[in-house]
């Protein structure tokens, strides 16, 4: 489960990081496109903050990432493989990306992550206002995200289909 600072985490570091961040509480969303009729915006304003695991030798620690997509298309894996420069990556189980970000799915985001892994962001993201995961179920964290890209000095590329 989620610690429950979650959002206090990510509040911490967004102004660590000079990032502005506005909370925004909603109800529980049975979709993505439910989530955006709650919120108001299209479901391209919901960026999902995917956990991605870098596969190492068997004796080596696991390696993520986070893949930032927006909501309304999905990862390419032979895009981001390319990006990223490896031949395989995966998506943990539900158990390993709490282990690896410190948030539950549906609440994952790199602001606050128990561990700073790298992070990818799709192109079509750069120059809007989006909301992502706020590190508490109930909530959404909105933020310029080209800010967003500078404070993480992310790697932007094209890695959604």
């Amino acid at each position: 489960m989620t610690e429950p600072d979650g959002r206090a985490r990510v509040m911490a570091d967004a102004a660590a990081r000079g990032l502005d961040v506005e909370f925004v509480e909603r109800p529980a969303a049975g979709s993505l496109a439910e989530a955006a009729v709650l919120l108001g915006i299209d479901p391209r304003g919901i960026v999902k903050t995917l956990v991605v695991r870098r596969h190492t030798p068997s004796n080596a620690p696991n390696e993520y990432l986070f893949a930032l997509i927006p909501g309304d298309r999905q990862i390419s894996w032979s895009k981001l493989r390319a990006v990223v420069g490896v031949n395989k990556l995966s998506l943990p189980t539900a158990e390993l990306a709490l282990e690896a970000a410190g948030y539950e799915r549906g609440t994952i985001t790199p602001l606050g992550s128990s561990s700073p892994w790298p992070v990818y962001v799709d192109a079509v993201i750069v120059g809007s206002r989006v909301a992502l995961g706020a590190g508490e179920a109930g909530f959404s964290a909105f933020v310029d995200a080209d800010a967003f890209i500078a404070a993480f000095d992310a790697t932007v590329a094209d890695i959604s289909a």
